[in-house]
């Protein structure tokens, strides 16, 4: 039988409904709606926390990062979650107060459908290059000269993107933006990228989307994240990393990324909370896989004091069970130390 990822993240969200449409009318029922890179993360933890917690409910929607952001802007969630964070623009506009907490991490990889090539190096100025058009073939020198004893098609390169608002866009060309002059002029950092025409771009909407349609086009290139790579089974790229080496996603190159990742010092503004958006834009370690990203959980400083005690609840059971299953879904656990951050933010909620 073939695996739809796709329809599975569409079976989770129909039991979520049906979940909360048998909510008791005395059960607290917490609504968080944005990032789909977390999903099915997220899903696994709500799920269970729903499950083992009697008196709440908690139901997510994968919607995209952007929506996210604008769903807790409007005030018609009890959270949200991002992979862009929030912009100080965005903040402003919270008149309750934002929390911002970063509540897993993970990886975005290129993911390619080339029938017989097993693996693919791609070079650090070759990867920007495909997704500006400026190298079009497959057999072009320079990834031929990149993979050795590789047969690589004379095919013209497809390039998957994301249709929708997007966290992960936002991550993706972050990167691109930091290691590639071209690529920062033409098309720059952002969650809707812009992308040149050169390129052969097909746009599909959230990761399962651009998933599936690698998947269904032969001489396709797409960026997706590592989980979504991991539970379809899709091929990725070794990229090439700050210090010259190639390497894979996974749990300890990843974890190499995020060790070398900054927090701001000082708070969000006009906030006397922490700031805690951090990048791992470039990260240096000789071992580290070159895009790897925190996710954020977005979160009203002001709450009613029911809410306000079930989502510090809830976000504590994130940072400690959930995150024992976050490396067998294709996640990276958070390291202690950023454990520690979130739970010295989370006493602002109130």
């Amino acid at each position: 039988m073939k695996f739809n990822f796709k329809h599975l993240l569409a079976v989770g969200a129909m039991v979520g409904v049906m979940a909360s449409s048998a909510v008791k009318a005395d059960e607290l029922k917490l609504i968080g709606s944005g990032a789909s890179f977390p999903a099915p993360l997220y899903m696994k933890w709500f799920k269970d926390y729903s499950k083992a917690t009697d008196g709440v409910r908690v139901d997510y929607q994968s919607k995209g990062s952007g929506a996210g952001i604008r769903d807790f802007i409007n005030g018609t969630v009890d959270f949200a979650a991002s992979d862009a964070a929030m912009k100080d623009s965005e903040i402003a506009q919270v008149e309750r107060g934002v929390v911002l907490i970063p509540m897993t991490a993970g990886e975005v990889v290129l993911s390619y459908n080339l029938p017989g090539v097993k693996t693919l190096k791609l070079p650090r100025d070759v990867y920007p290059e495909i997704f500006t058009g400026k190298v079009k073939m497959w057999n072009d020198p320079k990834i031929v000269a990149a993979n050795p004893g590789v047969k690589l098609p004379n095919k013209e390169i497809t390039v998957v993107v994301r249709s929708d608002s997007s966290g992960t866009s936002y991550v993706f060309s972050q990167h691109l933006t930091a290691i590639n002059a071209d690529f920062k002029e033409m098309v720059g950092t952002a969650k809707s990228p812009n992308w040149p025409k050169d390129a052969k771009i097909v746009k599909a909407p959230k990761n399962d989307g651009v998933t599936a349609t690698i998947k269904q086009t032969v001489g396709a290139i797409g960026y997706i994240e590592y989980g979504f790579a991991k539970l379809t089974k899709s091929p990725t790229a070794e990229l090439q990393n700050q210090a010259g080496n190639y390497v894979e996603a996974g749990d300890k190159t990843g974890a190499a990324a995020l060790a070398t990742t900054p927090f701001p010092e000082g708070n969000l503004p006009n906030s006397d909370v922490p700031d805690l958006r951090g990048w791992a834009t470039d990260p240096s370690g000789a071992d580290a896989y070159p895009i790897a990203s925190f996710t954020w959980l977005l979160v009203y400083k002001e709450q009613d004091d029911a809410k306000a005690k079930a989502i510090r609840d809830l976000i504590e059971y994130m940072l400690t069970t959930g995150q024992k299953s976050s490396d067998s879904m294709g996640y990276i656990p958070l390291p202690e130390a950023v454990v520690e951050k979130n739970r010295a933010v989370l006493k602002f909620v109130n």
